[in-house]
């Protein structure tokens, strides 16, 4: 063999080898003219919904006592007994404390005495101008001098009118020695033990609360100021809040009847309040509580899964699923979301299928598969209930 045809030979077989390990490396490569195609992506659909659905706010709020109260002493005096339990529910009218009233009585008893004598000495001068008015007329004295008796019989009257005031005063201040219950409610920590001096309108002997019924004080953002004006202004003069609490079987219905007259500009929210029965005292003043209100209902909304809109630089936008098995980019306005639910303003028809899962993936005209649809039949959605969103709770 010929130096020639062994170099031939040579470069056929390493021809062959390179091509043969070409087509071992790439098995599935397309045949020539052929382009490729991406397998479609699984997804999840949902089916947008046409319904009335209620815009309800969920919000935190705190209970506040319906009325409440530090009690302090009208007198001065010292602590002869604590009468009531800390905690315990008391009557309007209860006694809670005692002060010592030993002074208090004495200067009672003087002013009484003092009242005693006015008396006697204003019946005396009375007796005196009916005498001198009968010897005026026997020409014995003169008109002057029943003058001066009738002077001293009212001096005497208005001193007696006088010292009664003063016993009236006396008796007021030994009253006061006792502190009774302004009205029903719960009485907190004693704040002072027998022996204590008590100085009058300063120093604090307990606090008591109202809470039969209770406030429930939250505050709401003033883009929602028209919705609750509205709502207070319907007639029924009030509007009804869900109140619960964790633990709770079931909310408590309660009224709202105030509404601030301004909006903090700190914060952009106006203040509300509404009362709760609180008749099993399940609630204590002071306590946090979620507070569920409805301030409107939207009549005929499209409302698809929260979890479907996709958050972008241009604004709120979906993947609305076509009849061709492909993906769209829509842009849409949502008017709220309420727990899981989100109400399309615009952008969006009922009817329509947009993409709950696997965006990751997606690009305008991309090819899917739901992920409920069989085998070789990509892109068209199933139309189940499961795809449909449920009860809203909570807008933005």
């Amino acid at each position: 063999m010929t130096t020639t045809r062994k170099i031939l030979l040579i470069v056929a077989v390493l021809a062959a080898g390179g091509g043969a390990a070409w087509y071992f490396a790439n098995p599935d490569a397309p045949a020539a003219g052929k382009k490729a195609q991406a397998p479609p992506v699984p997804v999840r659909l949902a089916t947008a919904v046409v319904q009335d659905m209620p815009l309800r706010l969920d919000i935190t709020g705190r209970t506040e006592a319906y009325e409440t109260v530090t009690l302090k002493s009208r007198v001065d005096g010292q602590v002869q007994g604590v009468t009531f339990t800390e905690g315990q529910n008391v009557r309007q009218g209860d006694p809670l404390l005692r002060l010592d009233p030993a002074d208090l009585q004495a200067r009672l008893n003087q002013a009484e005495a003092n009242l005693a004598r006015s008396k006697a000495q204003s019946a005396k001068a009375s007796a005196d101008v009916e005498r001198y008015i009968a010897l005026r007329a026997k020409g014995f004295v003169s008109e002057e001098k029943v003058g001066e008796m009738r002077t001293a019989a009212a001096a005497a009257e208005a001193a007696a009118r006088a010292d009664a005031a003063a016993a009236e005063l006396a008796r007021l201040q030994l009253s006061y020695t006792v502190v009774k219950a302004p009205f029903a409610g719960a009485v907190g920590a004693k704040l002072v033990f027998p022996g204590a001096a008590v100085k009058v309108n300063e120093t604090a002997l307990a606090v008591i609360n109202r809470v039969r019924p209770l406030h429930v004080g939250f505050a709401v953002p003033e883009k929602y100021l028209p919705l609750l004006q509205a709502g207070m202004r319907s007639g029924k003069k009030s509007m009804k809040a869900a109140i619960s609490v964790a633990g709770a079987a079931t909310p408590w219905e309660a009224d709202v009847r105030f509404l601030d007259n301004g909006v903090d500009v700190a914060t952009g929210t106006i203040q509300l309040k509404a009362i709760l029965p609180n008749e099993d005292e399940r609630l204590a003043p002071g306590q946090f509580v979620s507070v569920s209100l409805v301030l409107d209902t939207l009549a005929g909304a499209v409302v698809i899964p929260a979890e479907a809109v996709q958050h972008g630089t241009d604004g709120d936008f979906v993947f609305v699923a076509k009849e061709d098995g492909t993906v769209d980019i829509r842009k849409v306005r949502v008017g709220s979301v309420q727990q899981r639910v989100a109400i399309v303003a615009e952008g969006l028809a009922g009817g329509e299928a947009v993409v709950t899962e696997g965006h990751l993936r997606l690009t305008p005209g991309a090819r899917i598969k739901p992920a409920d649809a069989p085998e070789g039949k990509p892109g068209k959605p199933a139309d189940k209930s499961a795809g449909k969103p449920g009860a809203p709770a909570k807008p933005d």
